[in-house]
């Protein structure tokens, strides 16, 4: 019998690729539009993410294309893969929307996709979603993240730029090298600390330590492997005493793993805490 869903059903926009630009050696930007462009309704959230839907192979799928209708009549193996990832920008006076893909070589699937992908080509997706936009009243802002965080924190510093130009911002990025770092706008008082994983690898953690954090409560946007991101949710909460209605922090992924086998691990651990929560 074909899995059912109850979940909410989020908008589906089909997008056409424009062009794709290489940023680094190891970042894709796919730029998209076409006729589907009108149906995107942005939500006003710098981490603003899609599901990518992926067919799959010799799967004939209802027309015009109904997620909903795949989740109640297809079986789950037979449903697109989805991978989640986070809007750069959404243009509407040149009717463009990016996203930006960090390519590893061949193994995975949207980043292959997007490295190989030609003008013309269509890519669904579902969305948006998010939570995070920088609050322009915060006393200052710490943004931390490797490469997976770095559209929707490239998002926030434009953001603050715009309507906060005196705003405080304390970066820290982890990338591969150094050819792998982009300029980045933001507030005039706005600092960047750039971590090499290959020469550095335990760097963004250690530098967000030894930090010298500004006066007042930050607004804090942490995201990223799920590795640091454990240790950097202890540190401040518990070392820095960082709000937690003041701190969006949450492994984007985790090494070694797909994103439905963290996605399942998320789900394992999520249900471990609430069982030890009713026992306590």
């Amino acid at each position: 019998m074909a899995e059912r869903s109850a979940r909410k059903q989020r908008p589906l926009t089909r997008l056409r690729v424009l062009r794709t630009e290489w940023l680094t050696p190891h970042i894709v930007r796919v730029v998209l539009g076409g006729p589907g462009f009108a149906s995107f309704e942005p939500n006003g959230f710098t981490d603003a993410y899609v599901k990518l839907l992926f067919p799959q192979p010799d799967v004939h799928y209802p027309e015009p294309f109904d997620m909903q209708r795949v989740r109640e009549e297809y079986p789950r193996e037979q449903w697109p893969t989805t991978r989640t990832y986070t809007v750069r920008y959404h243009d509407p006076t040149n009717r463009e929307l990016a996203i930006d893909f960090v390519c590893h070589g061949d193994t995975g699937l949207a980043a292959p996709w997007a490295a190989a992908a030609e003008p013309g080509e269509e890519l669904m997706m579902l969305g948006p979603g998010g939570a995070y936009a920088p609050d322009p009243e915060a006393d200052w802002h710490l943004l931390v993240g490797d490469e997976s965080a770095l559209p929707a924190i490239s998002a926030a510093l434009e953001r603050l730029e715009q309507v906060a130009a005196g705003a405080k911002a304390r970066v820290v990025l982890e990338v591969t090298g150094v050819d792998d770092e982009v300029k980045l706008a933001g507030p005039k008082d706005t600092s960047i600390s750039w971590i090499h994983r290959e020469s550095d690898p335990d760097g963004l953690v250690r530098t967000v330590r030894q930090m010298d954090f500004p006066p007042g409560v930050p607004h804090a946007f942490v995201h990223g492997e799920a590795g640091f991101i454990r240790e950097l949710r202890r540190h401040l909460l518990d070392e820095r005493a960082v709000p937690k209605d003041a701190l969006s922090i949450s492994g984007y992924w985790r090494r070694g793993k797909n994103e439905d086998g963290w996605q399942a691990e998320k789900a394992e651990e999520k249900a471990a805490e609430q069982a030890r929560s009713v026992r306590s």
